[in-house]
């Protein structure tokens, strides 16, 4: 190993470490929110999201262009950002993290995937009501992008969503790594980017454009969605939990993650010398 590469290897260590600690604390945080706190922030998610989707289905309508609709569809997920909101896959690695070091059990962790993605399904649907009862014009979009999902053969829906677990959690990781503001909002621009491009098999935002798609009086049904929704439910998990949450715990390394287990609940962190209050 050279001298450069013995200096950069321990910074590069720490930057981890207070990565994985600042994840520690938001899923603390998260986990212990109020059921009102929880479905609140779910909700606005997943207003957040159909904000973004709309905006893709007004420039798909008016251009044609898939990749300017992906420009446009990053609105929603530098709203989810700004916001402060969350999308039920996003939680496939802060509180993972917080569950795995043990600073809050199991129970709370499945309590806030019921109470987000639900909440987030139910604000999609109702905000697609809205909007295609108001703006009939793009009944026709919708329901164009909602048949593409619908008839994905299975192979092909099922690697769209790991790929989607993959992207989505990366992007978490990314948000919780990054200093600024802008970087945070980059990598959710880069995610939201792709996920429209593609475009990606996404529980949340296949779910809300399949739901807008049976509002516009599309030949598809709640069945279809089922049937989607469930491998992108599945495939994102094994994207985002499996390909990325367990390396980035191996990249931490098992010995940072022990003493985070061995700490008491309460008691001081200390990182680069100096203690930390949670």
């Amino acid at each position: 190993m050279s001298e450069d590469d013995s200096e950069v290897k321990p910074s590069n260590d720490r930057e981890i470490q207070k990565t994985f600690h600042r994840t520690v604390d938001e899923g603390t945080a998260r986990l212990d929110r109020p059921w009102s706190g929880l479905l609140a922030t779910g909700t606005v998610g997943g207003f957040d999201v159909g904000i973004g989707l709309l905006a893709a289905l007004v420039v798909l309508d008016a251009t044609g262009s898939r990749l300017l609709a992906a420009l446009a569809f990053t609105i929603g997920f530098i709203a989810l950002v700004l916001g402060k909101s969350e999308l039920f896959t996003e939680n496939f690695l802060v509180p993972v993290v917080t569950t795995v070091a043990r600073r809050r059990p199991v129970r709370p962790l499945v309590r806030l995937w019921f109470g987000t993605g639900v909440s987030n399904l139910a604000a999609g649907w109702v905000l697609g009501w809205i909007i295609i009862g108001s703006l009939p014009h793009l009944e026709g979009v919708a329901i164009e992008a909602a048949l593409l999902f619908a008839h994905l053969p299975v192979p092909i829906a099922f690697g769209l969503g790991i790929l989607g677990g993959i992207v989505i959690t990366l992007m978490t990781w990314l948000e919780h790594g990054s200093q600024t503001e802008g970087g945070r909002i980059l990598s959710a621009a880069m995610a939201g980017f792709l996920f429209e491009a593609v475009p990606l098999n996404h529980f949340i935002i296949t779910s809300l454009i399949m739901f807008w798609g049976i509002h516009a009086g599309g030949p598809l049904d709640y069945l279809d969605w089922l049937r989607i929704g469930g491998i992108a439910l599945v495939s994102n998990i094994i994207g985002g939990i499996v390909l990325v949450t367990a390396l980035r715990l191996m990249q931490i390394g098992g010995e940072e993650i022990h003493k985070e287990q061995a700490r008491p609940r309460g008691a001081r962190r200390e990182a680069d010398g100096v203690d930390e209050e949670r």
